[in-house]
């Protein structure tokens, strides 16, 4: 679930796009450029022919079996991602067939940060690693590639129920709560994943990343929104099962795309548990096989329990829930008066009354303000460099909330353009100056801008002296809603958070190379359905220059069968196969399973 070079170069450390393809698929189209700097290009003519074969085994045993064990209909699930067994998919492929179930898919580099993956979901748009996983983790990766991405996530996606649930969980996700923490195991996780997936990892910094992933797991603290999250998100989307505890069928992509753990999982000694609420409480790891694995009857199932758990997040809870969460979390986010004002930035600080109301917020540093996520004008981060604060709640003596204001009740309370005024709040929070202006959406009042402004709190000390500037006070009775991240993230956040590390793409030596030409070779003559007659060369140049080798092996094998050719060379491959299979444990199942495929081809 990363990698290449051959003069492959899948990813840009600058994570730009210089021409960004939408493939003319309404969803990639419509995404923002906050995420499109995430898109690499897929650069399809750089997979070598051991990647088109490592692609085609796992394909064909992955039908072999999960034909049986698969919720949905794998063939028929394929075809509407456009994907084939024999190759690699291209991306303009893909979402030529995806757009007509109202999905897309864009290309990126390995791991991408979590928020950034849940928002891609809740736009409809599948991120697919550009690369693929090497020979040697035929089985299984913890590195993303484009089998666990594509073969693992799209062929189920034509199902409108899950493909609702997988919508409505990124757009929950994005706006989840995470923590420095969160990113601190991002980093470490991302960082052992590349170097998992790297030939010649250095064993001393293999160990010192696995440490790093166990220290910051063990060091989390308590989980927030986005960690407790992304474990519905393990345990549904990608290790999920449905049906019943005694034969359930896959649907997880993480299981989907692994020809080991796809059948291990259904062994006795991995348990199998209903899935509901309580399956938050158990964390993963993604370098290991699972010790249990989670079965919902229904996808409705699925999103009644997201809903359940989106009860509790602060986005829906506001209120010093919500601000606490925010001020915890030492990230951009954004609190939403009920007046539909949104205020982004750090929040710092916030002060409560005594039934546990906000009274007064306080972000610091550059801060934005909104409205139906968009920027207001002339109140962006460069204006709001500083830092942002504003009371919240009633005015003193008013029944009515402020931003319900009619034009008379403004008049009646003294406040109006070009005029001095006092406002002082039921929380004993007051704003005197000269109104300069104010501002109102949807009926509502969300600001207001006073010149030589003082404000006070509830025991007269000042928080904004006139010689700041001009004070802008946001208008609202309650804090509605508390979310990680800009309200408007295009004008926000130009330039998004970027991984400190990037992808493991080796060069390819001369003898490697030459082993690439042996693939393509055998390939030509399958596809072509001609030139056997270069097979037993093929073989005999395998045997002495690469006898490490058993996929081209078994590709030659295969052919020699099926055309019923050669008989002589065939026994020589599947005697030495067969030998090896014997007694080299890492291959016997590999080996084994490919044999039985030719015998019983797909």
């Amino acid at each position: 679930m990363l990698k290449y070079f051959f003069y492959r170069n899948f990813a840009h450390a600058n994570y730009t796009m210089t021409n960004f393809e939408n493939y003319n698929n309404p969803q990639v189209s419509a995404l923002p450029q906050h995420l499109k700097q995430f898109v690499v290009n897929q650069h399809y003519d750089h997979y070598t022919p051991i990647d088109h074969a490592v692609w085609r085994y796992v394909m064909r045993q992955n039908y072999s079996y999960l034909k049986d064990v698969a919720y949905y209909p794998y063939i028929p699930g394929l075809e509407k991602a456009g994907l084939t067994i024999e190759r690699i998919p291209r991306l303009r492929e893909m979402n030529d067939a995806l757009a007509k179930i109202g999905w897309g898919a864009v290309t990126v580099d390995g791991f991408i940060p979590p928020a950034a993956f849940m928002e891609y979901q809740a736009y409809r748009v599948l991120v697919i690693a550009a690369d693929i996983r090497q020979l040697k983790h035929i089985e299984y990766t913890p590195a993303p590639d484009i089998i666990h991405e594509s073969a693992g996530h799209a062929p189920i996606i034509a199902d409108p129920d899950y493909h609702q649930y997988l919508s409505y969980f990124g757009s929950i996700g994005a706006k989840a709560m995470f923590s420095a923490q969160d990113y601190e195991l991002y980093e470490a996780i991302r960082a052992l994943s590349i170097l998992k997936e790297m030939p010649d990892a250095d064993q001393q910094e293999l160990k010192k990343a696995e440490e790093m992933v166990a220290w910051c797991q063990e060091n989390m603290g308590e989980p927030s929104e986005m960690a407790l999250l992304s474990r519905l998100h393990w345990w549904t989307v990608e290790y999920g099962l449905i049906g019943n505890l005694e034969s359930p069928k896959i649907y997880g992509a993480g299981l989907l795309s692994s020809i080991g753990e796809s059948a291990t999982c259904m062994s006795p000694d991995v348990k199998k548990l209903w899935y509901n609420k309580y399956a938050v409480n158990y964390s993963y790891d993604i370098t290991k096989q699972q010790p249990q694995l989670f079965v919902t009857d229904t996808f409705q199932n699925l999103i009644n329990v997201l809903e359940d758990f989106a009860d509790t997040m602060a986005f829906r809870i506001g209120g010093a829930y919500g601000l606490q969460k925010g001020m915890e979390s030492k990230n951009t986010c954004t609190v939403v008066y009920s007046s539909g004002l949104q205020v982004s930035g750090t929040i710092t600080d916030f002060k409560q009354d005594e039934e546990g109301n906000p009274v007064f917020i306080k972000t610091t540093g550059e801060s934005a303000l909104s409205f139906n996520n968009k920027q207001l004008d002339g109140h962006g981060k460069s204006y709001h460099k500083d830092g942002f604060s504003s009371p919240v709640g009633k005015l003193k003596g008013y029944a009515k909330p402020l931003e319900g204001f009619s034009a008379t009740d403004l008049d009646k309370a003294g406040i109006s353009t070009e005029k001095e005024a006092t406002l002082i709040f039921a929380s004993g929070y007051k704003v005197n100056g000269l109104v300069d202006n104010i501002l109102s959406k949807e009926n509502k009042i969300i600001l207001i801008t006073f010149k030589n402004c003082t404000v006070t709190d509830d025991q007269n000390q000042v928080v904004f002296k006139p010689e700041w500037g001009r004070y802008d006070m946001a208008v609202g009775e309650k804090i509605t809603s508390v979310f990680c991240g800009a309200a408007d993230k295009e004008t926000f956040e130009v330039i998004g958070y970027k991984p400190k590390t990037n992808t493991y793409h080796p060069e390819y030596d001369a003898k490697t190379i030459a082993l690439h030409k042996l693939y393509q070779q055998v390939r030509d003559c399958r596809q072509n359905k001609s030139g056997y007659e270069l097979l037993a060369g093929i073989w005999r140049e395998l045997q002495n220059n690469h006898p490490e080798d058993w996929l081209c092996a078994l590709e030659i094998l295969e052919i020699l069968d099926q055309e019923d050719i050669m008989p002589a060379i065939a026994t020589e491959i599947q005697t030495i196969l067969e030998t090896r299979a014997a007694n080299e444990r890492e291959f016997t199942k590999l080996i084994t399973d490919g044999l039985k495929l030719i015998k019983q081809p797909v």
